[in-house]
């Protein structure tokens, strides 16, 4: 079993990855989520920092992401304990990476300023590392704070799952972060994996992805979705 595999059984079984009736943060009705935020236990945060060390490792080997990487940036607040694990499991692995976040308010005592841990340099290449992208709101909010604020520049964006959903226009919203910002987008698995991978298969006796959830997830894809 590949780690795509094994991450999805997780998320499922931590109850991250639920079906049902649900408004994602675009507006759109979905018949699936994922929340990041139902992680709740040492143990799960661990494993999750293992998942994103992957594929992280993964696509540096392939080369869709370049090495040098000065750190991960975790956008507050459901990608700050992301970066932190991802960043403690790669350093697990002999790959001392740093981390920052953001505050969602600036600092106005002490020594102030908007960013915690690490403090991008110009020129520094920086991995956003974020939990879900739908319609890429969330990562356009931190390309000012980044690159243009720290001169910065982002090496890619790594997601727990691509949903392949449509952005603003008629591209993905993957599509349309590289074509408009030069940005990779590399997540652990999309949503075509996590159908192929619980369609009738039971986990721990458990089936996720019936007959009646497939045909729902297919209509929404057929709806939102662009599937090359």
């Amino acid at each position: 079993m590949d780690y795509k595999q094994r991450f999805i059984e997780f998320m499922a079984k931590s109850g991250v990855l639920t079906f049902g009736e649900f408004v994602t943060k675009s507006g759109r009705h979905s018949p699936y989520f994922i929340n990041t935020g139902n992680y709740r236990t040492g143990a799960q945060i661990a494993a999750l920092g293992g998942f994103y060390a992957d594929c992280i490792a993964a696509n540096m080997e392939s080369g869709n992401i370049g090495g040098g990487v000065a750190a991960l940036f975790g956008p507050a607040y459901k990608g700050i304990p992301l970066a932190v694990s991802a960043a403690a499991a790669l350093a697990g692995r002999g790959m001392d990476i740093n981390y920052c976040f953001n505050r969602k308010e600036a600092k106005d005592h002490g020594e102030g300023g908007g960013m915690v841990g690490y403090k991008p340099c110009a020129g520094d290449r920086v991995l956003i590392v974020e939990d879900v992208i739908t319609a890429g709101t969330a990562v356009k909010e931190c390309l000012p704070l980044l690159e243009g604020g720290c001169g910065a520049k982002v090496e890619g964006l790594i997601v727990s799952v691509d949903r392949m959903e449509r952005g603003a226009g008629e591209r993905t919203a993957i599509r349309e972060i590289f074509e408009d910002y030069g940005i990779r987008t590399c997540p652990i698995v999309t949503v075509l994996d996590i159908i192929a991978c619980l369609h009738n298969r039971p986990v721990d006796g458990t089936v996720y992805i019936n007959d009646f959830i497939k045909q729902k997830m297919e209509d929404y894809m057929r709806e939102y979705c662009v599937i090359a």
